[in-house]
């Protein structure tokens, strides 16, 4: 029994009279980064709390995140990442996407299939004893325990494991429309009330393991079909990675105060530390430094950039802290520009689902007619009711299109289990399908026909001395010809020890001070002695005490097999092609090198896409390969993508395949797979229609319970299945296109 509340019910009116609306809260969520037990929780949730206007925290430790409900008036999400900074933790505000709703869908369905999948398997049980029994003479009262049984087990299963199917069909009735989810929502309900019926009765014919395998198998189609649109998430949404989510702002009274990146205007001033990403695009009014624009640009060399000099949203500034005044913000941004063209260039792949819809709407339609021009005959030849709705049910059934489709994506999985076996990972669901088309690949060259970093092209021509001592320097400097000249000493298997008080000029180069005088490493410009025509080419200097400087000269090498992919890919008839952002004398080295005539090269993100345009214009069907930001909107709007492991994350996401190693070949292999998967896949949907010739006129004429239906229904899917397998192990051959030579 409950105790009452011994409160007067003047004071409780009191205590709401004047009390007015509560105060307005908000929730944001946080991403904490260096998070790792369940002491680091306890100390963000303190910390949180201890904000003023924080009413409530809660942090998910597997997520690494952090849910915040607080005062909008009283406190603001950069004021509790500054209170997790001051207790240690790194933290930014995250940014809520369909990804989530995605991920919760995909679980839903995975908590469904498992229900139905265990439901199964015990009715199934449940049905052999019966089948036993019959032949045994088995008592007919345990028969009619055993069905009811598996009512008890299939009813409350299929009412949860189903309503994926059931909501779909609703709401397509609701429209006025029919969706492949209508027939197969009729067919589990007629199946479950007969059966049910018929187990009232007591009757043999029940088939309640027939609707919960229809159930499960659908269940498997449908989880398998999310993963794979949740694996192949628009690439747009991953741009945060890029970002910088805060920025330091200097005031006119040359205070500094840190804020998000998202409420920058036009006209404010801001710096940027070294290894800072830039957050938004400005004018240089303050330092000099070197920038790493390969992601915008695709050129592997930094670019310096002083007083007066022009930088972009997702740059990193490398060697010294500048001050930038912001010129475009937010989502006017290049970074942002190329977002929304990486958006509109993913909406154009939409054919192949309005390729599917039309599909189902002839499908659906046809099913239900065939249903009731089943029961109908039924019930004209004098049959009654029941036989003729069970004839009904099993037409449904066995129309289910699980061969249908299965006749693809087992082609799929067939397909991309050998590709991983190369080094190469397949995630668009069509991605094979429109790989088998093209007729013209097209290469970005740095980081995908090339290494993507320098090398020391001369290293065999300087000395084990002179190559130590300009290691020792280069070490202490983060600028690419800095890394490969340590590498290049690393190889040879030399000894580097730092040089104590080295100074690094941005733009220039790197000095220090000894014995026999200043040793510089850098610019033919600082570093005295050099010729103008040794000024030209992509070289580093380094001279000791005013001596004769020696030249460290680099290059991005092109990839070992990539003269021998072109080749074969041209006698195969594909065009090939090479579009970059690259200077346009790296751009004509590289395809001289690799055989390729048609280049262009200083190609800018939009123009990379205007080009594709081009050539679809034209009636080509292109492949992009590419690695870097600045491809991941052509990569999107090619007709099929691929893109290299050591892309960055943006260009993997857009691309359809990427691929691993130093070599070009799994392309090849990807080419080879795509053809074969094609043909198996018109294989297969070959074998679908003849079932549904064979099985719909037996199930229509009554030779068919719904029982043989289900069954039926599975060897066709398992038949499907067999016949992809083949494509595993078979001897593959790139096969000629139409396409210029």
């Amino acid at each position: 029994m409950g105790r009452a509340l011994d409160i007067p019910l003047q004071e409780l009116s009191g205590r709401d009279a004047g009390r007015g609306e509560p105060p307005k809260t908000e929730t944001a969520s946080l991403v904490v980064e260096n998070m790792h037990c369940g002491a680091c929780m306890s100390s963000i949730e303190r910390a949180l709390r201890k904000v003023p206007g924080v009413v409530d925290a809660r942090v998910n430790l597997s997520a690494k995140r952090a849910s915040v409900t607080f005062h909008p008036d009283e406190a603001q999400p950069q004021v509790l990442i500054d209170a997790l900074e001051r207790a240690g933790f790194n933290a930014a505000e995250a940014p809520e996407t369909a990804v989530n709703l995605a991920e919760a869908r995909a679980n839903d369905l995975l908590r469904r299939l498992g229900v139905a999948g265990f439901a199964a398997a015990n009715v199934m049980l449940l049905s052999v004893s019966v089948w036993a029994g019959e032949v045994s003479d088995m008592d007919r009262a345990a028969a009619s325990l055993f069905h009811w049984l598996s009512a008890l087990i299939a009813m409350p299963s299929i009412a949860y494991s189903a309503q994926p199917f059931f909501r779909s069909a609703g709401g397509a009735l609701r429209a006025g429309r029919l969706n492949m989810d209508v027939p197969i929502s009729l067919g589990i309900l007629l199946a479950t009330g007969m059966s049910l019926f018929q187990t009232i009765r007591g009757t043999s014919h029940v088939y309640f393991d027939a609707a919960i395998m229809l159930t499960f198998f659908l269940l498997i189609g449908r989880y398998l079909d999310e993963q794979v649109r949740l694996r192949a998430r628009s690439a747009a949404e991953n741009l945060i990675g890029l970002k910088a989510l805060t920025a330091l702002v200097i005031g006119a009274d040359g205070t500094a105060q840190r804020v998000p990146a998202r409420a920058l205007k036009p006209g404010m001033r801001i710096q940027v530390a070294v290894g800072e990403r830039v957050p938004v695009d400005g004018r240089v009014i303050d330092g000099t430094t070197d920038i790493d624009a390969s992601l915008i640009t695709g050129e592997t060399l930094p670019a310096t950039v002083a007083r007066g000099g022009t930088v972009h949203a997702g740059t990193v500034n490398l060697t010294r802290a500048i001050t930038v005044e912001a010129t475009a913000t937010d989502e006017s941004t290049l970074l942002a520009e190329i977002a929304r063209l990486m958006l509109s260039a993913e909406q154009g792949r939409g054919q192949y689902v309005r390729l599917a819809d039309r599909a189902s709407r002839l499908y659906a339609p046809a099913v239900h007619v065939l249903g009731a021009a089943t029961f109908i005959g039924w019930m004209l030849l004098g049959a009654g009711w029941e036989p003729a709705l069970t004839n009904a049910v099993a037409v449904l059934i066995i129309t289910c299109p699980c061969a249908l489709a299965l006749a693809v994506p087992a082609v799929q999985v067939a397909a991309t289990s050998r590709l991983f076996g190369k080094g190469v990972i397949v995630k668009a669901a069509d991605g094979l399908e429109r790989l088998s088309e093209v007729d013209t690949v097209v290469f970005d060259k740095t980081g995908t026909l090339t290494r993507g970093e320098p090398a020391l092209r001369n290293a065999a021509e300087i000395g084990d001395e002179t190559l130590r001592s300009a290691a020792a320097l280069a070490i202490s400097s983060r600028h690419p010809y800095s890394k490969a000249v340590v590498r290049a000493a690393r190889d040879r298997g030399l000894e580097i020890v730092p040089a104590a008080g080295v100074s690094e000029v941005p733009g220039s180069g790197l000095s220090v001070s000894g014995g026999d005088g200043e040793r510089r490493l850098g610019s033919a410009e600082w570093v005295k002695g050099s010729t103008p025509s040794d000024t030209k080419r992509s070289s580093l200097w380094y001279a000791v005490g005013g001596g004769r400087p020696v030249a460290f000269h680099f290059e991005d090498a092109v990839r070992p097999d990539a003269h021998e992919v072109v080749a074969r890919l041209r006698k195969a008839g594909y065009s090939v092609c090479l579009l970059s952002g690259d200077r346009r004398e790296a751009v004509e080295a590289a395809a001289r090198e690799v055989g390729i005539t048609d280049w262009w090269g200083e190609v800018r993100p939009d123009g990379k896409i205007a080009m594709l345009e081009h050539l679809k214009a034209t009636g080509r069907r292109v492949l992009m390969v590419g690695d870097g930001l600045n491809d991941a909107p052509a990569l999107a709007a090619a007709h099929a993508s691929l893109s290299p492991s050591s892309a960055a994350d943006i260009s993997q996401t857009a691309a359809d395949a990427v691929f691993q190693g130093q070599q070009l070949t799994p392309i090849l292999d990807t080419l080879e797979v795509a053809q074969a998967s094609q043909r198996m896949a018109v294989q297969n949907f070959a074998i679908a229609l003849a079932y549904n010739v064979v099985s719909v006129p037996l199930a229509m004429t009554g030779h068919v319970t719904p029982l043989i239906a289900a069954l039926a229904m599975s060897l066709s899917s398992i038949a499907v299945t067999g016949n992809a397998l083949r494509l595993r192990r078979r001897r593959l051959v790139l096969e000629r296109v139409g396409g210029k030579t």
